[in-house]
């Protein structure tokens, strides 16, 4: 059974945890204006001033930094989470050593059902679109599959669908490390749910009961070296323009870069820069359901990073590392417009859904 949402940890090591910002990543923050156009930027939110904050008035202003940015670009960068970088890059290199199994390790707990959303996904198994069509994702999927491999996580204690999870001895405190971890991501994302309540006038845990089942998923991702001339086939990337389908997604990354994020107005994709120390956070489809398109759900994608030369026509991408955490409403919660989001002209833009009934029907088209 899942642990009862009591008490913030994560509040407590904010109140206590003190750091010097260097040099490198104060200029590195200077960035979070996406390169090509300074006035779409990525706002970058101090979250320590709402979950460490003494009056309402202060949190009160962050939850509306952190609603503007949803508002504004779909995206926040969230520093001062109070995850402490050791227990991410921990978790990092028990993600990498899972995916140097040999291959027919790794197929033995392989993906198999959308409604459990749980397994090992080999490269060129997925190809995310914002298609709905079978067929023209089948086609997608045969020509440009994405370049990516992952392993899905869901919560452990469901009666129903089970994980997927190696042997011990192949990767010794694998299980015991991301289960710890998808704990953590969901208090997280607790917190800033009642940032976003706040920010939208609904009372600050009008959410806690909507999403304290912990239907979320997580997903490890590998992206292999490769040589650039398999990324020039058309419509080929690591992973194609896609929204996400949840509330939140707490995307944890590297420093190789390849996050790219679509500009509203424009639809031009432009790059997200990786701020040392940060989480990368989006709003899902079911969040901009829920808020009546007050949240944006942003379209984006992850290309090749800078190539390594290797000759005059030829050139290698560098791996490159992430975690997402997707975070999901409860199962069978209605997500239908909030109350405080109602448009009294447009009315609701949207007809209630549940969240396995929106998840399963995108997740059944965009795997084979």
């Amino acid at each position: 059974m899942p642990t009862r949402f009591t008490s913030h940890p994560l509040t407590i090591a904010l109140r206590c945890r003190q750091r010097s910002t260097p040099l490198y990543a104060r200029k590195t923050r200077a960035l979070a204006t996406i390169a090509q156009d300074s006035s779409f930027r990525i706002p970058l939110i101090d979250f320590s001033k709402f979950s460490g904050a003494i009056s309402q008035a202060e949190k009160r202003r962050t939850a509306d930094e952190i609603v503007n940015g949803f508002k504004n670009v779909g995206f926040i960068y969230l520093d001062k989470h109070g995850i402490p970088e050791a227990t991410i890059q921990n978790v990092f290199r028990k993600s990498a050593d899972f995916f140097k199994l040999p291959s027919e390790v790794k197929d033995t707990l392989a993906w198999k059902d959308p409604r459990a959303n749980r397994g090992y996904v080999r490269i060129g198994r997925e190809r995310v679109t914002q298609s709905s069509d079978a067929e023209e994702i089948a086609q997608l999927r045969a020509k440009a599959p994405d370049y990516k491999e992952s392993m899905e996580i869901g919560r452990d204690w469901d009666p129903t669908y089970k994980n997927h999870w190696p042997r011990e001895a192949d990767v010794p405190k694998f299980k015991s490390t991301i289960l710890e971890f998808f704990q953590t991501c969901h208090e997280l994302h607790v917190l800033v749910m009642r940032a976003i309540a706040l920010g939208l006038d609904l009372d600050e845990k009008w959410f806690d009961g909507k999403i304290d089942e912990q239907y979320h998923n997580m997903r490890l991702l590998s992206y292999p070296s490769v040589q650039t001339n398999l990324l020039r086939k058309e419509g080929q990337s690591r992973a194609g323009a896609h929204s996400d389908y949840g509330t939140l997604t707490l995307l944890f990354q590297d420093s190789v870069g390849g996050l790219e994020v679509q500009h509203p107005h424009t639809g031009q994709f432009q790059p997200a820069t990786p701020i040392p120390g940060t989480i990368v956070v989006n709003a899902g489809d079911l969040l901009a359901r829920w808020s009546n398109d007050t949240l944006r759900s942003t379209l984006h994608r992850v290309v090749a990073p800078p190539i390594e030369k290797l000759s005059e026509t030829e050139g290698i991408t560098p791996a490159r590392q992430s975690i997402a955490f997707f975070c999901n409403p409860n199962g069978g919660a209605e997500i239908d417009c909030l109350p405080s989001c109602l448009d009294a002209t447009e009315g609701k833009k949207y007809p209630a859904v549940t969240t396995e009934e929106y998840i399963v029907g995108r997740l059944k088209a965009t795997y084979d």
